[in-house]
């Protein structure tokens, strides 16, 4: 899936919807299609800015130009649907990652769910935006950071601030057992290449050995039950539970870094990282930034495979909640949950840059 998918087209409106939350002056809302689309999987996500100054909204953690990571929570029968679209590493967001709202303004686009979730058996779906205000919004995300309440508010959602869509079976819904399920079990580390020339080959073969020594060193520090600055300055407060999150995430990572086939994929011209689709262990598509970064350190080759890896939903499927030291060194102290489940976060732990003990 590529940015500005079809299908995608972002509209200045006024209000319209079903599902609505306010947050102090910002107003979300989700609402069905028109009723020509029933059945679809599409929803129809609007912001409007009701206060008097311009609000600024990143644009990776909202889907006006496409969805690139996780960002609704879609649930059957109460159960979770999984996220099978991309995510995406990225550097932390500069000017360029924003868009303006103006006072009185509002942007709407539809998505179409089933392309991004594993919808396929058809049926009713209940969907709620899952980024609160210190995602999304510039202001509150850099008054979070410097320790202040920020001009809007969060606006988490309570639970009934939701919208259900219909979505008809697509074709091969009841096909057996799903092809990318992908476990751990024990093949060769064997490396594979998908337009990557010589040079690339090599860079590539270095940073996952990079990256192996870098999660066994995660995971030994982790087996030895190590409370130290290193875990809570990533990860927060020590809890047995979060702990153990982690600890088993670096286990599945240096067991498939060191024992599964990956698929390299040097296609990518975008100035992201890298990227993979969580249901598709293990394919890593590496983008411009990616060549840019040193073998090791912060930011790095051998640290975007690991981030990347985390991703997969058999090593434990984690988020995209904080792009960037700053953002995910806040996010430990902030919300430790979030953190155990953000990419990053694993990434600089494993990079230990500077070194912590």
């Amino acid at each position: 899936m590529q940015k500005l998918c079809a299908g995608f087209a972002v509209l200045v409106l006024g209000m319209g919807g079903i599902s609505a939350a306010n947050a102090a002056g910002l107003e979300l809302r989700l609402s069905e299609p028109a009723q020509k689309d029933f059945g679809s999987g599409k929803i129809v996500y609007s912001v409007s800015n009701t206060t008097n100054a311009p609000v600024q909204l990143l644009r990776w953690q909202t889907p006006l130009d496409g969805v690139d990571n996780n960002l609704f929570a879609v649930t059957q029968n109460g159960q979770p649907v999984a996220y099978v679209g991309r995510m995406v590493k990225r550097a932390a967001p500069t000017d360029k990652d924003y868009v303006e709202l103006a006072p009185g303004q509002s942007l709407s686009v539809e998505v179409d769910l089933s392309a991004y979730y594993d919808m396929r058996k058809g049926g009713q779906f209940t969907v709620r935006y899952a980024r609160s205000a210190a995602d999304v919004v510039r202001d509150a995300a850099d008054a979070k950071r410097g320790g202040v309440q920020g001009g809007i508010v969060d606006f988490e959602r309570p639970s009934g601030d939701s919208v259900t869509i219909y979505a008809d079976p697509a074709a091969d819904a009841f096909d057996g057992q799903d092809k990318a399920s992908g476990g751990v079990g024990i093949f060769a580390a064997t490396n594979s290449y998908v337009g990557c020339s010589t040079t690339r080959q090599s860079q590539i073969a270095t940073a996952r050995n990079s990256a192996s020594t870098y999660a066994n060193n995660s995971k030994s520090y982790l087996t030895a039950g190590t409370q130290g600055s290193r875990y809570t300055w990533w990860f927060g407060t020590y809890n047995s539970s979060r702990y153990s999150t982690v600890r088993t995430h670096f286990n599945n990572i240096y067991s498939a870094l060191t024992s599964q086939p990956f698929t390299f994929d040097c296609t990518c011209t975008d100035s992201a990282y890298a990227y993979v689709y969580p249901n598709q262990p293990y394919k890593v598509y590496l983008c411009n930034a990616f060549w840019s970064a040193p073998n090791t350190g912060t930011d790095s080759k051998a640290g975007t495979i690991i981030h990347e890896t985390s991703h997969f939903t058999v090593m434990g499927g984690t988020d995209d909640w904080a792009y960037g030291q700053t953002a995910a060194h806040n996010l430990a102290g902030s919300n430790p949950s979030r953190a155990v489940d953000n990419a990053d976060s694993h990434e600089y732990f494993s990079e230990n840059t500077p070194a912590r003990n």
